[in-house]
């Protein structure tokens, strides 16, 4: 039997908890008195904390004393809690059961690759965290996508070498992550916005099980640079 490593983000991929980060960081922007926009908001993906507030304050041109900083950051995943608390399974997107389901009767490594402190809670919610068998999240990790310490874990805890991974991702920061790691990258969203990724899809359920069957049997590798995006 072929098995391979499939690790999959979080935010955007197995649940679209980006919209609740994109209202958590306005909420706060907007009380400091910053305002950005949704294509500036596609740089905050898959960055940690500390980084999406340093580019928030870039925008608008604020600085701000470290204490403050800190109090900023905890604000915001308060906020972001609040909105989070509400989830349920009806928040998984469109087919990301079925493909999780699928792997799991190919018998195959299903990792979590997430920035998210919150993402063991999350996948409690939505009542999926029994389908991966490690998770790797913001916890567990000193650098932030691009770098690929987050997948590298992932690959490590599964037992499976990173050539051998492949990385659903929603965000340009996770694909590169990826392909830094040597890993099959797919980007799940706009193929203008995830370029470098191998392969594109707009949701799960424009992927075929043809397709995964064809990454499990190694037909399908790195660097073919094929878009799918229907």
């Amino acid at each position: 039997m072929n098995k391979k490593g499939f690790i999959f983000d979080l935010d955007g991929v197995i649940v679209d908890t980006a919209k609740y980060h994109f209202l958590a960081w306005k909420k706060l922007a907007n009380s400091i008195g910053i305002d950005f926009s949704e294509v500036q908001n596609e740089q905050l993906k898959g960055v940690s904390r500390v980084r999406s507030l340093e580019k928030i304050l870039e925008w608008g041109s604020t600085s701000l004393s470290q204490d403050e900083f800190m109090r900023l950051m905890g604000l915001k995943n308060d906020n972001y809690l609040s909105y989070i608390n509400t989830m349920d399974d009806s928040e998984i997107l469109p087919d990301v059961t079925e493909t999780l389901n699928f792997l799991v009767e190919k018998q195959q490594g299903i990792a979590l690759g997430s920035a998210s402190r919150n993402a063991r809670s999350i996948l409690t919610k939505v009542n999926l965290l029994d389908k991966f068998q490690s998770v790797v999240d913001g916890n567990d990790v000193s650098k932030a996508k691009p770098d690929p310490e987050v997948f590298l874990i992932g690959a490590k805890l599964l037992n499976i070498e990173p050539e051998n991974c492949i990385v659903f991702e929603d965000s340009v920061a996770g694909i590169q992550a990826a392909n830094t790691a040597g890993m099959i990258s797919i980007g799940i969203g706009e193929n203008s916005v995830l370029h470098e990724a191998d392969y594109v899809f707009k949701d799960f359920t424009k992927m075929s099980k043809t397709f995964i069957t064809d990454i499990i049997s190694g037909k399908i590798e790195k660097q073919s640079k094929k878009s799918i995006n229907q």
